[in-house]
């Protein structure tokens, strides 16, 4: 599933195509996709200018002149294919997985300036939803979000708070979306590994009795940003499923330090050790134990 920079890069590829324009028509090619879409889906948007395209963890939210709001969910593999006059798109030239054809283009919007967007999604487990601008915050889908780890809120200090007493294991802690929003498998395991900082460790441990941070506690949110930052200048870590919106793959996963890379040395300079594979809840962890002692 993308992670919070994929969604993010996708936002930047829409934002040009999308914001500020009037949706002229709509077309929906079947009634569901992991859910059904909401009543009269194609009406409700058809006329609708784009006042907005924002990213709320790892939705994409366009704010609506009718007073809703397009919540949207990549899923697996979700995807955006972007046309406009300036930058005509031939079939084909996009990077396609296997399957990936018009066959799987579930919904169409075409806009203002003769742009056109199409979302593709070959296993349909991306959604979309309109909800009413006033209740956005406390919608089903935000409801209860934590903080976003781009935003300023997020600091050592915020995350003793959030983690002070807790036994969960620090990298179950990251992953819940009700303390922090958008963190994904991929980028806690590199930003555990940058912080120094051990997956199986009690989450509570970097902060003191009184909830007040330790170090560690600092230098975990100093590399969440800085991780979370480098993907998105990178464009995402495409892996399987994920492509740009404009076709392109991300390269961020060149970049990874651990995750992935079991059974390979540490990339630290002289530690010696060996990247190892856990599994937490399911899924892959990967750390250095050298690097990052309990």
């Amino acid at each position: 599933m993308p992670e919070l920079p994929e969604v993010e890069t996708v936002r930047r590829g829409l934002q040009p195509a999308m914001e500020g324009r009037r949706i002229t028509q709509m077309r929906v090619n079947r009634p569901d996709l992991r859910f059904p879409f909401p009543a009269r889906f194609a009406a409700r948007l058809t006329g609708a200018r784009i006042d907005s395209l924002e990213r709320r963890a790892k939705y994409l939210v366009a704010r609506l002149s009718t007073g809703e709001a397009l919540i949207m969910h990549l899923g697996m593999t979700g995807r955006f294919l972007i046309e406009t006059p300036e930058a005509l798109v031939a079939p084909g030239a996009f990077h396609r997985e296997p399957g990936a054809g018009a066959i799987h283009d579930h919904v169409i919007f075409s806009l203002e300036g003769d742009a056109r967007v199409t979302y593709n999604d070959v296993r349909r487990f991306g959604y979309m939803d309109l909800v009413p601008l006033d209740g956005l915050a406390e919608c089903r889908h935000f409801k209860g979000l934590g903080l976003e780890p781009l935003g300023n809120t997020l600091s050592g200090a915020m995350i003793a708070k959030l983690f002070a007493g807790k036994f969960a294991p620090l990298k179950a802690a990251l992953l819940d979306q009700r303390l922090i929003a958008g963190l994904g498998n991929i980028y806690v395991c590199e930003a555990l590994f940058r912080a120094r900082l051990h997956p199986e460790a009690p989450a509570g441990s970097i902060a003191t009795k009184t909830g007040r941070p330790r170090a560690s506690a600092h230098r975990l949110a100093e590399t969440i940003r800085d991780v979370l930052t480098e993907a998105v200048a990178a464009g995402g870590s495409t892996l399987r499923d994920f492509a740009h919106t404009d076709g392109t793959l991300g390269y961020f996963q060149h970049a990874f330090r651990v995750y992935d890379r079991e059974g390979k040395p540490c990339v630290t300079s002289g530690c010696g050790g060996t990247v190892t594979r856990i599994v937490q809840s399911g899924r892959s962890t990967f750390y250095c134990p050298l690097c990052q002692k309990r």
